[in-house]
């Protein structure tokens, strides 16, 4: 049997999942929810991985994302995440924090044989980690000059952080709820989201 850890931000965002878990009918998952944001990501996971050594950790979640190519309710595999905001300015530029040479900003799925057959039907995508989602277009056109990124998330890269320093085979799963563009939650599809993520995880669940 596989031991597979399945994080995410917000109990609401794996609601469905984890009723069927309260049902007896998911077995050998564990659940972990840390909180929105790269700290409380960070943290949360960092500890949960010092109890016990997993097969495979899932980071579940949905997501906006800038690439109009991709549907509202899109399933993805976060291939690769970056601390967008990881750096320093420099009049008009921005160093990322590898430029500056403290650091890295990019963080990436580790793929095992387990995780290979969690996520092989998934579209692949790039993906940065803010603490401020954007709102603002002159703002949105400057980061995608940085980073040509798919997706945006709040959690993303603190996941592969953690993961790659206990070095846990791991994937990031998101379902696109809405385009980044100036607020507007009209145009948002949390609920579809939510569905058919949680419908896609269930669907795996011989793989546990």
């Amino acid at each position: 049997m596989n031991n597979i850890l399945i994080v995410a931000a917000t109990a609401a965002e794996i609601a469905p999942l984890l009723e069927e878990e309260k049902k007896g009918r998911v077995n050998n998952i564990d659940f972990l929810i840390t909180g929105v944001g790269m700290v409380a990501t960070a943290f949360a996971l960092g500890k949960k991985l010092q109890e016990k050594r997993y097969d495979l950790a899932i980071n579940l979640g949905i997501g906006g994302s800038f690439n109009r190519s991709l549907s509202l309710g899109d399933v993805v595999f976060v291939k690769e995440d970056n601390f967008s905001e990881l750096g320093a300015e420099d009049g008009d530029a921005f160093l990322p924090i590898t430029q500056l040479g403290f650091g890295k900003n990019q963080y990436k799925s580790e793929i095992s044989n387990l995780a290979q057959e969690w996520i092989k039907d998934l579209k692949p995508v790039s993906g940065i980690t803010v603490n401020t989602v954007h709102g603002n277009d002159s703002q949105i056109s400057r980061l995608l000059h940085i980073w040509p990124a798919d997706i945006e998330s709040m959690e993303g890269a603190a996941f592969y952080y953690a993961c790659e320093q206990e070095q846990i085979p791991c994937v990031q799963v998101r379902s696109i709820s809405n385009y980044i563009e100036k607020r507007n939650r009209e145009n948002w599809k949390i609920g579809l989201a939510i569905k058919v993520l949680n419908d896609w995880v269930l669907s795996k669940m011989t793989l546990t």
